[in-house]
């Protein structure tokens, strides 16, 4: 037989933009399809004012009309701009242009980063990013750039920093050290549900205190495992472009003046790093003033039309919570700019401007994709997919008859479904909060647990579902430290990077939320899984 010479096909990379673009037309010409067939829904409501329930009928609304098409077209602009992660990652990335730019960073990694233990830089990065819902998605687009960043000076592959904050915000959302923007934003539709039941109950702000602080924990240390020990492996190493360049340069210079040069290089480090210091405990302290309630010109950054502190500091109008990506990045920026005085690595104004051209130069293709991601977005929300499917999701929870363990289960895996279509946690809850938090109290479990179950679901599949707003940041990130321009990193291998962590932190979540509701452990202060 004739040995025949295969032929090898070369592999095709659609970009993250391109895929983008086809999802918007597959979603328009799918909501025509379902609206023709009438995909509907109906679902409960909870009226503020009787606290009766009411029912509400929705459908799947066509953009393959006049006005469909006149929505896609007039809102363009206006989904853009208000793309929430878009305004957010300016700001970051400003204030980390100028701390890198003056050598700060830089010299912080040097001096004490590069110290530390690989693991335990990487278990910091998954604790920050997982705690950091605490005020809504400023862990998407303040630590996903950071730890690239800080992974790169550590001479370690940037998308290991990248994919580690990524899945520590999204598969560990909801868990904190503290209450914050989730309790204030879930507690009134808890609370409504509850009282469906019983017209006297109460939910604190503190009622998921304990088991929220022991999950951020818990479920850290397990994501450092699964980055260390399954996803860096597959991981290639990071090399860097000027390794052999630096080592000639050191060859050919002379040795006394180098280590003359070295000597006053870290006389001025040590002096920009205390200058540093000095700056940032100086903002800080101001920060930490302005959300201090009842003393001389004191919380300039709390709403104090609420009644609560929790209010004040995380509600909806909170100065505090829609400030504190630019506090972060002005505190990057003067201890930056501190730093570059105190260290002489700045002599003007054009050395910060110019210094921070290299972190701005590759946006251009992140602005493009969080473009095309907003008017996704927008879309599919526009036609109600969504809403229909996690309504389908909340009514089958309500018709199964299910207790106990089971009735734990099967709500933790509705709601992640529901959580593929609709990521807002709070969106979900205002339509499953009047079937489960019911549905849990006749089955002798409390509300509160019920709230916290939320949490396990939406947690279980953020990271894994384009819709998230701040995939954009994610896979856009993956895509500006890629050396091979040719091979873009694609909606596909951006997902199947954190597949590991999805699998085995889904099965954590599952597992603690079960033995903590077995063993019957507090979920805060004198608040229980059963009633």
């Amino acid at each position: 037989m004739r040995n025949r010479k295969k032929l090898k096909l070369k592999k095709f990379y659609f970009h993250p933009i391109t895929v983008y673009v086809i999802l918007i037309f597959v979603t328009i010409l799918l909501s025509a399809i379902l609206s023709a067939f009438q995909m509907q829904a109906t679902y409960s409501t909870i009226s503020s004012a009787t606290n009766d329930l009411d029912t509400a009928l929705i459908t799947v609304r066509s953009l393959l009309n006049f006005d469909g098409l006149k929505f896609i077209f007039s809102n363009a602009m206006t989904n853009f701009l208000s793309f929430a992660p878009l305004g957010m990652l300016l700001l970051t990335l400003f204030g980390l242009s100028i701390a890198n730019a003056t050598g700060f960073i830089d010299t912080l990694c040097k001096r004490h980063l590069i110290k530390i233990d690989k693991k335990i830089l990487t278990f910091i990065v998954i604790f920050l990013a997982t705690i950091s819902s605490l005020i809504n998605d400023v862990g998407y687009v303040i630590l996903i750039p950071l730890a690239a960043l800080l992974f790169t000076l550590n001479n370690r592959n940037p998308h290991l920093g990248i994919i580690a904050a990524f899945s520590g915000v999204s598969f560990g959302y909801g868990v904190s050290l503290f209450v914050g923007s989730m309790e204030v934003n879930l507690i009134p539709d808890t609370t409504m549900a509850a009282r469906l039941i019983d017209a006297n109950a109460h939910i604190s702000l503190t009622s998921n205190l304990f088991i929220i602080i022991a999950f951020s924990i818990i479920l850290s240390l397990v994501g450092t495992i699964i980055i260390e020990k399954i996803i860096a492996p597959r991981l290639r190493r990071f090399k860097d472009k000027e390794e052999f360049a630096k080592t000639e340069e050191l060859i050919i210079s002379d040795v006394k003046e180098l280590e003359q040069q070295k000597i006053e290089k870290e006389h001025y480090e040590k002096r920009g790093i205390k200058v540093a210091l000095i700056t940032a405990i100086i903002v800080i302290i101001i920060f930490i003033y302005s959300i201090i309630p009842n003393l001389p010109y004191s919380g300039m950054l709390l709403d104090m039309e609420e009644d609560t502190y929790l209010g004040q500091l995380f509600g909806t109008n909170s100065y505090f919570q829609d400030g504190f990506t630019y506090m972060m990045a002005l505190l990057l920026t003067l201890v930056g700019i501190a730093y570059g005085i105190g260290a002489k690595t700045i002599k003007n104004d054009k050395d910060i401007i110019n210094g921070c051209k290299e972190t701005f130069a590759p946006m251009g293709e992140i602005l493009m994709l969080i473009f095309v991601v907003s008017q996704f977005s927008s879309i599919f929300r526009q036609t109600n997919i969504g809403t229909v499917i996690t309504a389908w999701c909340a009514n089958a929870i309500g018709s199964v008859g299910f207790s106990g363990i089971a009735l734990v289960i099967f709500a933790i895996i509705m709601i992640a479904i529901a959580n593929l279509f609709v990521p807002s946690p709070s969106s979900k809850w205002s339509i499953f909060a009047p079937v489960l938090v019911p549905a849990f109290m006749q089955s002798n479990l409390s509300a509160q647990f019920a709230q916290f179950i939320l949490r396990v679901g939406s947690s279980i599949t953020a990271g894994i579902t384009p819709l998230l707003a701040c995939f954009a940041i994610y896979i856009g990130y993956l895509n500006i430290y890629n050396k091979d321009k040719s091979k873009p990193i694609t909606i596909h291998k951006s997902i199947s990077y954190v597949m590991p962590y999805f699998v085995i932190i889904g099965l954590t979540w599952i597992l603690l939320t079960i033995g903590w509701y077995v063993i019957g452990l507090p979920l805060g202060p004198n608040v229980y899984p059963t009633i």
